[in-house]
């Protein structure tokens, strides 16, 4: 098949100009030897396709890469230097080479400014409490962030868990297995408030009164003398209702003005399904586009997966393929709720 119409207009054009210029001539010309069969275009639209295949698994590669990279500088820049300040005078200098590597280490510490864990100073988290709706919520999705806490000095960690999960008419067994999560995450027993409400029971199909819940993170913060509140933000991370309504009951206590003057509001970002399911590899988009977070390494990371494997009774098929490649189980990012988030978010809520 070819585009005869298209040589013989552009013929009729150049002959109706100046049938002797050489311009039109070379455009009738090449026009004339242009094909548009099938088979040219199959080959052209399958040497384009392989081309643009290549550079998406070349920059894949490369991103990879650079997650891998930047996920082990990461942890070797949060230990502290050896030879350096954290000895004593009476410690036996290091090598040179030691001295060296201990330069090197304070210099990119202080240029690139990585952490494993950057959070607000801890003399503003000295009593930080977490509210979840359901059992396995804490190791679910806020694992890093506990571990990471716990392993503050002088950082006590409450968990005020809104429904004892009942769906399934297992709340003793699912009481029994938050005690023991917790207690692998390095919560105590006595730091951890169980509600048993009636109107706030843990199923997708009921909407939790958001004055309901406030008034128990409320009395939760005043009793305890609170100083951090982390809880979901309006998505949820999974977008259940139940976490939603968490994050709407906490966020009306910040546009009532009712929390403490100390008392900040965090919430944990949720992410699209592609980076939910990236593991480490979404270690450059979380330094790039958060302000706070929190990274496992492979020994802590595992230790968040026991505390998840605490809760048998939720440990269905999927939950092992989540545990193994979920972000969650590796990282944590968060962002601080101020009064002009609140208003806007709730805003977005109404329309």
């Amino acid at each position: 098949m070819r585009f005869n119409w298209l040589s013989e207009y552009v013929a009729s054009i150049s002959s109706s100009i100046d049938r002797e210029s050489s311009p039109w001539r070379q455009l009738q010309q090449q026009v004339q030897q242009l094909t548009f069969t099938p088979q040219a275009i199959y080959c052209r639209i399958k040497s384009t396709s392989a081309e643009a295949l290549e550079h998406v698994v070349i920059a894949c590669v490369v991103y990879l890469l650079v997650c891998l990279g930047l996920y082990k500088l990461t942890f070797w820049l949060s230990t502290p230097p050896a030879g350096g300040a954290h000895n004593n005078n009476n410690a036996p200098p290091g090598t040179g080479d030691e001295r060296e590597s201990g330069g090197l280490k304070q210099a990119l510490q202080s240029g690139l400014r990585l952490r494993s864990v950057r959070l607000p100073k801890t003399t503003h988290m000295e009593r930080v409490l977490l509210v979840t709706a359901h059992p396995d919520d804490e190791c679910m999705f806020f694992g890093p962030l506990i571990y990471s806490l716990t392993q503050r000095q002088g950082c006590q960690v409450y968990i005020l868990c809104l429904s004892n999960g009942n769906y399934e008419h297992a709340a003793k067994l699912r009481r029994q297995e938050l005690w023991r999560s917790c207690s692998k995450l390095g919560v105590p027993e006595s730091n951890i408030v169980l509600m048993n409400a009636t109107n706030l029971p843990d199923d997708p199909n009921v909407d939790w009164r958001p004055d309901v819940v406030a008034s128990l993170i409320l009395h939760a913060v005043e009793s305890l003398d609170i100083q951090a509140i982390f809880t979901f933000d309006r998505d949820g991370v999974s977008s259940h209702p139940n976490h939603c309504a968490v994050y709407y009951a906490a966020a009306s206590l910040c546009l009532a003005n009712l929390l403490p003057k100390d008392c900040k509001f965090y919430t944990l970002d949720s992410i699209n399904v592609v980076r939910k399911y990236l593991s480490i590899f979404d270690l450059l988009c979380t330094c790039f586009m958060s302000t706070h977070w929190c990274i496992l390494n492979w020994r802590e990371a595992a230790i968040v997966r026991s505390a998840m494997k605490e809760h048998q009774s939720q440990m269905k098929w999927f939950r092992w393929l989540y545990i193994y490649t979920s972000r969650y189980m590796f990282i944590n990012s968060m962002r601080q709720i101020n009064l002009s988030d609140v208003e806007l978010e709730m805003q977005i809520h109404d329309n």
